[in-house]
């Protein structure tokens, strides 16, 4: 299989997840403001939806969407326990993170990356504050969201929280532990290292 992934961003999540689960990937770097591979192909013609990630699955097919492509690596490889079995009430669990994730944290930094106004990046911080707060109350009683098992929402949130230090936003307490933690994971080092990222905490 291969990833398209631009270094750092939410496609280093499935690039976790492969490393955990022990699934060799071929990786290929886009460039996101030319739209070209590093093989100088035209990414648009590989995925038009014209972000990362996208993996090219064994028999071809495209699959995009981070949560999505998590839930498929991690199905690959079972006995990884990177995501509960489909069809129990834990996998709704996990389903459940990945979606807020996604969409109240995820979609929140999108102003921030952007030269819009202050006031639009205001109002992006505030929302992403909230969504922090949250999070941080539910790992106030485990060490990853599922409980005490690293999950591939664990994978997805480590990447928002690595967006938060690069803009300068301090992480509530139980959210930095969580950050501290999952950047030891030597899976989680073996990842950065190959997308070229130095992330101290």
């Amino acid at each position: 299989m291969k990833l398209y992934y631009a270094p750092g961003a939410c496609s280093l999540s499935p690039h976790i997840v492969a490393e955990e689960a022990g699934i060799s990937l071929e990786l290929e770097k886009v460039d996101l403001r030319t739209h070209k591979t590093e093989t100088g192909a035209d990414y648009y013609k590989i995925n038009p939806k014209g972000y990362v990630p996208a993996l090219i699955l064994k028999n071809g097919e495209l699959l995009t969407e981070g949560p999505v492509i998590v839930q498929y690596l991690a199905d690959q490889m079972p006995a990884s326990n990177l995501a509960p079995p489909p069809g129990t009430v834990e996998r709704y669990r996990l389903m459940e993170w990945l979606t807020f994730i996604n969409s109240e944290l995820h979609k929140s930094f999108s102003p921030l990356f952007g030269s819009g106004p202050e006031e639009t990046k205001d109002g992006a911080r505030t929302k992403i504050a909230k969504g922090f707060a949250y999070v941080d109350g539910a790992l106030a009683k485990h060490d990853y969201l599922l409980g005490s098992t690293f999950s591939v929402a664990d994978a997805y949130l480590f990447v928002i929280t690595n967006w938060a230090t690069l803009m300068k936003m301090e992480l509530p307490a139980n959210l930095a532990a969580f950050r501290k933690r999952v950047l030891a994971r030597p899976k989680v080092q073996a990842a950065l290292a190959a997308e070229g990222l130095t992330i101290s905490s």
